[in-house]
C-alpha cells in the first residue's frame, strides 16, 4: 500500500496541504470506457468529477450520472463533522476535507482514511469490471462505540462533456423496500441506489445545491459554475463490525445484489494481483507495478458499438480497444497504436492486444485506420497521416511478442491495400510523390500528424507537405510488409515493396538532413516552399523505428541535438527553447493551451521513442537510459495519483499538464522500464507461438 497523503488532525491545514488536497486527483475505472473521479479532499474541480461516469449505449456514450456523495458524521453527543463537502446556511456548496489523515493505494484503489473525533473510518472506492457500478465502504478501523453517517446524493445527470450549469431536469425519486430509483428522463437509464448496513434510513429532503464553484474549469477558460439537485440522504450507523456500503449502478437490481461490497473488493484486488503476475518479470516491483496497474484502466471494451461486439463474437474474438486519456479522450487509433506494446504486450494481454488490431483493422478506409472514435458515436473520423503507418508498428511487436502469424495472414490483403492507396493518393491529400517516394500529405482545417492542436479554424502546427516522422514511418511500414511477404515467399511482391522503400530512403537522407544545424528538417515540401529547420523531436522517429529510414552515420548528431535541445525529465519537448514559437507553460483558456500544445510542450510518450533511439547509438548502455525515466516516478504521486499526466511545462519545475490520465505516457514508460531492466521474460513465459504463415 502506497500512502500518498498523511495529516495530523492535530495541526492545521499547511499550504502544501490544501495544495494537495485539491489539486491531486484519484481515477476508478470499470473496463468499459466508465470511471469515477475527483480529487483527494473531496472537492469538485472538473466536469469530469464523479462517482459514476456510466458508459452507455450509443447515442448516449459516457454520462454522468452520480456527481456527488456529501458525507456527514453524527457523533454520540450530536456533533456533526463533514467528511469532504459542506453546504452553507445559504444553500452553497464548499468542498473539502476537514479530517482526512491518510490517502493510499492499494493495488490502484484508493483508501481515504478520516479521524473523527475518536473513531477512525475508512473509505474506498471500487468499480466492479465491466459494470456500471460505484461501491462506496465506509468501515471503522479504529475506536470504540457507534455513529451514525449520513450520505446525501447529488446529481445533475448530463452528457459526458456538457457543461457544469447543464439546466437540471425534473427528477422521479422511488423508494420501494430500499431500493431507491432516481430517474430524469425516458432517454437516460435509472440511477439505482441501495446502502447496505445497519439501522438504514432515508430522509426524503429534496434541495438544490447551489454555486459549485469547478476551479479546474475556471483556469481553463470553461463554464465553472453549477448546480446539484439532491432528493434527500441515507443514514447508517457505522461501528466496529458493522460496515456500510452504498452500491449506485445503473444496472439492474440483480447486477447490484451480485457482489457485496467485500466480494467486489476482492474480486477487483485479485484481478489486479493477476495482472501482475501475467505482466513482464521487470514488471513486478517498483514503479513497474504502479504502472502495470495503470495501464490496466485504458483497456476497455467499447459497450456503444454493438455492431462490433455482434461481429466480433461471431469470428469468435472480443471487441477491445484503448482510451487515450482520461478525462476526455475516448479511443484514438494512433494513441492505441503507440500504446499498444506498453499496455497489452509487455503486461501479458497478447489476446487483448490481437482483439485491438482486429477492431481497428475492420474499420480501415480507403487505406486509412480511424483517428478517433467521437463520444456516442458508432464510427470513426479518418483525418489522421499517421495512425495507420503507427498500425504496422504495433502489428509488428505484436508479432514478435507472439508469433502469431495467423493474424497476420488475416491482415495481409489490407496492409497491401494500404500502401495501394497511399502511392495512388487517399483523404486528405495523402499520397505518395512519385518524383521522390516520400510521403506528403495535407489539407485545409485539418489537423492530420500528432502535432494536432486546432482552434476553430486555426490549424497550430499544420505541418503540411512530407513530415520527417510521416515518411519515417512510412519507411518502416513498407520494410515490415516486405519482410512479412518475403517470409510468406511472395517474393515479387516484396521486391516492389522494396523498391519503394529504397526510394524513399534514398530521398530522405538526401533532403532531410540539415547539414548547418547537424540535424534534420521537420518538414519539407511545405506551404511557402522552404524547409522547416525547426528543432523538434519528431525527427527522433528516423533513428529509434524498427527500420531507421536515416543513415546510421547521422545518427550521433541527431541523438545529441535532440538531448541538447530537447530533452527533460519526463520527456521531450515539442520545440526547442530559442526557437521563435517557443512557449514556456501550457495554460490559460483554450486557445493559450492550444498554442502551446506543441509548441515548447514536453511530451511523456516521447521518452520511449528517445530511448529506442539512444540504445541504437549506445548499444547496451542500460544504465543510463534507466536514468531518463527517473523523473517519472515522483510523477505517479503528482497530478492523479498511481498515473503520468499528458504533456508537462516545457521549463522547470515541469508542472503536469492535460490530461491527468494519458495512455501513451504510461504506455512507452512501462515498456522503456522493462526495456532498461536487463531482465528477459523466460521461455515458459513468453506467448506459445502461432506458426500459420501468411497466406
Amino acid at each position: 500500500m502506497n500512502n500518498l497523503y498523511t495529516h495530523d488532525p492535530k495541526a492545521p491545514l499547511s499550504d502544501q496541504d490544501v495544495e494537495a488536497l485539491t489539486r491531486t486527483e484519484w481515477l476508478v475505472t470499470n473496463g468499459l470506457g466508465g470511471y469515477a473521479s475527483g480529487t483527494i479532499g473531496g472537492s469538485l474541480t472538473r466536469v469530469f468529477h464523479g462517482y459514476l461516469i456510466a458508459a452507455l449505449q450509443a447515442p448516449l456514450g459516457r454520462t454522468m450520472m452520480l456527481n456527488d456523495i456529501l458525507e456527514e458524521v453524527i457523533l454520540r453527543d450530536g456533533a456533526r463533522i463533514q467528511l469532504n463537502g459542506l453546504i452553507t446556511e445559504n444553500g452553497t456548496y464548499r468542498g473539502g476535507s476537514q479530517c482526512l489523515t491518510n490517502f493510499s493505494l492499494d493495488a490502484g484503489l484508493p483508501i481515504w482514511t478520516y479521524e473523527v473525533d475518536d473513531v477512525t473510518i475508512e473509505r474506498r472506492v471500487i468499480l466492479p469490471h465491466r459494470q456500471n457500478t460505484a461501491y462506496l465502504d465506509y468501515r471503522v478501523v479504529d475506536g470504540k462505540g457507534a455513529v451514525r453517517l449520513q450520505l446525501r446524493p447529488a446529481v445533475n445527470m448530463r452528457a459526458h462533456e456538457a457543461p457544469v450549469n447543464t439546466k437540471i431536469g425534473l427528477y422521479t425519486f422511488t423508494v420501494r423496500d430500499h431500493h431507491y430509483e432516481l430517474r430524469q428522463s425516458d432517454d437516460l437509464p435509472p440511477l439505482r441506489l441501495r446502502l447496505l448496513g445497519k439501522e438504514v434510513a432515508i430522509a426524503i429532503d429534496a434541495q438544490r445545491i447551489r454555486d459549485i464553484t469547478y476551479e479546474v474549469e475556471r483556469r481553463r477558460g470553461y463554464i465553472w459554475r453549477g448546480d446539484l439537485w439532491s432528493p434527500g440522504y441515507l443514514a447508517v450507523e457505522l461501528s466496529p463490525g458493522h460496515d456500510a456500503t452504498l452500491v449506485a449502478s445503473t444496472e439492474s437490481w440483480d447486477i447490484m445484489a451480485a457482489l457485496d461490497s467485500r466480494q467486489a473488493w476482492d474480486a477487483e484486488h485479485d484481478r489486479k494481483r493477476r495482472l501482475l503476475m501475467e505482466a513482464h518479470p521487470a514488471a513486478q516491483e517498483d514503479a513497474g507495478r504502479e504502472l502495470v496497474w495503470a495501464a490496466d484502466q485504458f483497456v476497455f471494451t467499447p459497450v456503444g458499438r454493438q455492431e462490433d461486439t455482434a461481429r466480433a463474437r461471431a469470428a469468435g474474438d472480443e471487441i477491445r480497444s484503448i482510451i487515450a486519456g482520461y478525462h476526455w479522450f475516448t479511443d484514438w487509433g494512433r494513441d492505441t497504436m503507440i500504446s499498444l506494446e506498453g499496455l497489452t504486450l509487455v503486461t501479458g494481454r497478447q489476446v487483448e492486444a490481437s482483439y485491438i488490431l482486429r477492431t481497428f483493422a475492420h474499420y480501415i478506409r480507403d487505406g486509412l485506420i480511424p483517428n478517433m472514435f467521437p463520444e456516442g458515436k458508432k464510427n470513426g473520423l479518418y483525418h489522421t497521416a499517421d495512425a495507420t503507418l503507427w498500425f504496422f508498428h504495433a502489428l509488428n511487436r505484436y508479432t514478435e511478442h507472439t508469433n502469431d502469424r495467423h493474424l497476420l495472414g488475416q491482415l495481409c490483403p489490407k496492409l497491401l491495400d494500404i500502401v495501394a492507396n497511399h502511392l495512388r493518393g487517399t483523404r486528405f491529400n495523402i499520397h505518395v510523390d512519385p518524383k521522390d517516394g516520400l510521403l506528403s500529405q495535407g489539407a485545409a482545417g485539418y489537423q492530420l500528424t500528432w502535432m494536432d492542436a486546432k482552434v476553430d479554424d486555426w490549424v497550430v502546427t499544420p505541418r503540411r507537405g512530407k513530415a520527417v516522422e510521416i515518411n519515417a514511418l512510412w519507411y518502416n511500414a513498407l520494410r515490415l510488409l516486405e519482410g512479412w511477404l518475403r517470409h510468406a515467399h511472395r517474393d515479387d511482391e516484396a521486391k516492389g515493396i522494396a523498391a519503394h522503400a529504397a526510394k524513399a530512403k534514398k530521398s530522405f537522407n538526401e533532403r532531410f538532413w540539415y547539414s548547418k544545424g547537424g540535424y534534420l528538417y521537420d518538414v519539407i515540401d511545405g506551404e511557402n516552399g522552404e524547409p522547416d529547420a525547426s528543432i523538434r523531436p519528431n525527427q527522433i522517429f528516423a533513428i529509434s523505428l524498427d527500420h531507421p529510414i536515416l543513415d546510421k552515420a547521422h545518427w550521433k548528431p541527431v541523438l545529441k541535438v535532440v538531448q541538447d535541445k530537447l530533452l527533460t525529465p519526463v520527456g521531450l519537448r515539442s520545440l526547442a527553447p530559442g526557437e521563435r514559437d517557443f512557449k514556456e507553460r501550457y495554460d490559460g483558456d483554450l486557445r493559450a493551451r492550444d498554442a502551446a500544445y506543441h509548441q515548447g510542450t514536453v511530451w511523456a510518450w516521447l521518452i520511449g521513442p528517445f530511448i529506442d533511439a539512444w540504445l541504437k547509438v549506445h548499444p547496451g548502455d542500460l544504465a543510463t537510459a534507466r536514468g531518463f525515466l527517473e523523473g517519472f516516478k515522483a510523477q505517479l504521486c503528482e497530478a492523479c495519483v498511481g498515473q503520468i499526466s499528458e504533456i508537462f511545462d516545457a521549463e522547470p519545475p515541469y508542472n503536469p499538464r492535460g490530461c491527468c490520465a494519458q495512455a501513451w505516457s504510461v504506455a512507452e514508460v512501462l515498456r522503456s522500464f522493462i526495456k532498461t531492466s536487463g531482465i528477459e521474460e523466460s521461455a515458459e513465459e513468453k506467448a506459445e507461438p502461432v506458426t500459420a504463415s501468411v497466406e
